[in-house]
């Protein structure tokens, strides 16, 4: 009953305010699902299972009750603590649609001047349009945008504006729904309803689906892309103890 609650709520509220609303009653369900097959990494806590989550889909095992955390976001905490200087050097950071997961936990690291910035989610400080940010040139030394860009309008623009506010030698995670079937990404005007861009591009909210040509995207802008394909260097009983997702490449772009 829980699971089918889940499911249906996760299928028409966006997840920013499903946050919001349902964080306490998460964490009080989260009794019954004591147990240690599942880990969570960002808070260590373990679980018989965790809870399902899927828009169109439900997944299960997809949802970890404490922290909120969806498959991907454990996956680029993993990421940034074994393969970047996140958790090490200070850094300047801004942080786009802030998960839930997240925000508390990286404001409260001390090597981190961090800032959370958005046009819609009520977790950011500065209310934001990534098409236009509001920072000088070479302020961050790493940005986080998790699944943001299909939501934009005009994706290029929001890429020349990621550019143009990162430090020369800094980085950026820039995650987003990618269909690797898709040669060349999909974005048609003529997709112009809700029910249209669910069909289409898999979310009533999304603006496009990209394809393979996602990197290019992003180095047309001027960034050096790195597609890391990380999930794959972990031990499988870690993948699966962590609930990571099997396919999920990151983006890690950099400026020279």
């Amino acid at each position: 009953m829980v699971q089918f609650a889940i499911s249906l709520v996760s299928r028409f509220i966006p997840r920013h305010h499903l946050q919001k609303i349902s964080g306490v009653f998460l964490r009080l369900i989260a009794i019954f699902y004591r147990g240690n097959k599942f880990e969570d990494p960002i808070t260590g806590r373990t679980y018989r299972k965790l809870l399902p989550y899927g828009r169109i889909h439900s997944r299960p095992n997809a949802l970890a009750p404490h922290s909120m955390s969806l498959e991907r976001h454990r996956l680029i905490w993993l990421y940034l603590k074994e393969k970047t200087n996140f958790f090490s050097d200070k850094l300047k950071v801004l942080h786009i649609a802030p998960e839930y997961c997240f925000i508390k936990r990286f404001g409260k690291m001390n090597n981190l001047d961090y800032t959370t910035a958005d046009l819609n989610s009520p977790w950011a400080k500065v209310k934001m349009d990534v098409q236009s940010i509001p920072f000088p040139d070479n302020t961050f030394d790493a940005i986080i945008c998790n699944h943001v860009l299909e939501h934009v309008p005009n994706d290029k623009r929001a890429m020349q504006e990621l550019f143009r506010v990162m430090k020369a030698g800094g980085f950026g995670i820039f995650q987003v729904p990618v269909d690797l079937t898709l040669e060349k990404t999909l974005e048609d005007d003529a997709i112009n309803t809700p029910l249209l861009r669910e069909k289409h591009y898999g979310q009533r909210d999304h603006l496009r689906l990209y394809g393979r040509d996602y990197p290019e995207r992003l180095m047309n802008m001027g960034f050096s892309v790195i597609e890391d394909d990380f999930v794959k260097s972990l031990p499988q009983h870690l993948a699966e103890r962590y609930a990571l997702p099997t396919h999920e490449v990151i983006y890690l772009c950099e400026k020279p």
